[in-house]
């Protein structure tokens, strides 16, 4: 199973911004060090939740501070898109980063409504946007002269620049919410990003994706093959002891669910929800308590997991710390070099 890291930094204070930014950096920096497969960058906006904001921007710089990691996104908010700036964006970017990116595309938030506000997009059009978008963005990878007529985007242009470097392109993938959305994209046999609170949660979204592209007629080779590209997030709060891991880094997650709840009703609903169905949000400990949960995880044959180490107000040191620990101790007994590259 591949490794990949989740650089997801909070920064409340604006004036903390361009230290923030350049903590994720050295992040990344530190997990191609330790030998982590991938870096994922998430993407929000007007509140704080994610410093960098604009992750293909980030990427390009990601591209530049790092040689052998793969730069992954997860995800970007697909319907808050122009759909040809973001093939020249995302074409550029695997130029600069030779190959090494990985595209994860979602419609767009599901709880923070303010930023479908902020771009005057209405939020009920995002999925149709999201289907119109990927549909522009491989045509214009896939081909030189690009006539689109559609619901949203009407034009001709006579090539995209500059090319993918990849051939014929990057590397998709969809984020998946929900069993509709999963069984959609298992149909298809597309790998998918998903997120599952727990290994048996992950297995079950496994065993789903499975059972429904066997009854789409998909060979057993090709699931296990579009299974071994899919990928599965976490978050930990991982210190030497379980001691630290909940006196000391636990309240940085609580403070980051208050933080973003107090933006968002939706995520305050969702928050509430889990916590009344006591489900479990975040893998907290040192790492011998929580390595039977990626043991778990790696027997599902997902190909990788995205882990996040930094939440809310977090001091880097401590989640670099984290970082560390899960490469020396947790890592090498999940680590799996013979699956399917992405």
């Amino acid at each position: 199973m591949k490794i990949g890291v989740f650089l997801f930094p909070e920064a409340r204070d604006p004036a903390k911004d361009h230290q923030i930014i350049n903590e994720t950096i050295r992040e990344a920096q530190m997990a191609e060090e330790l030998g982590a497969d991938a870096v994922f960058l998430a993407e929000h906006h007007f509140d704080g939740n994610c410093v960098y904001v604009d992750p293909p921007t980030f990427a390009a710089g990601l591209a530049m501070a790092t040689n052998r990691i793969k730069i992954g996104f997860a995800v970007l908010q697909t319907s808050l898109y122009h759909p040809l700036r973001m093939a020249e964006q995302i074409s550029l970017i695997d130029n600069l980063c030779k190959g090494r990116l990985i595209v994860g595309l979602g419609r767009g938030s599901l709880v923070n409504t303010h930023e479908y506000a902020g771009y005057q997009i209405d939020p009920d059009s995002a999925q149709e946007r999201f289907e119109e978008i990927e549909e522009i963005i491989l045509k214009c990878w896939n081909g030189e002269r690009v006539v689109h007529a559609g619901k949203y985007w009407n034009f001709e242009i006579g090539m995209l620049r500059p090319r993918p470097f990849t051939k014929p392109h990057p590397p998709i993938l969809r984020s998946v919410a929900s069993p509709g959305s999963l069984s959609a994209m298992a149909r298809q046999g597309r790998p998918v990003i998903m997120a599952a609170a727990t290994a048996k949660a992950a297995a079950k979204s496994v065993e789903l994706y499975r059972t429904t592209a066997k009854e789409a007629g998909l060979s057993t080779d090709s699931i296990d093959q579009a299974i071994a590209k899919c990928w599965v997030a976490r978050t930990v709060i991982l210190a030497p002891t379980d001691k630290e891991a909940n006196e000391v880094g636990m309240p940085h997650f609580k403070a980051m669910q208050v933080y973003r709840a107090a933006q968002s009703e939706k995520f305050d609903a969702k928050v509430a929800k889990a916590n009344a169905n006591m489900a479990p949000q975040v893998l907290c400990g040192a790492p011998d308590s929580m390595m039977e949960e990626f043991t778990e995880l790696q027997r599902t044959g997902i190909g990788g997991v995205i882990v996040r180490f930094r939440t809310g107000p977090m001091p880097a040191e401590f989640s670099n710390r984290g970082l560390q620990l899960f490469m020396k101790e947790i890592a090498p007994a999940i680590g799996e070099r013979t699956l399917a590259t992405v």
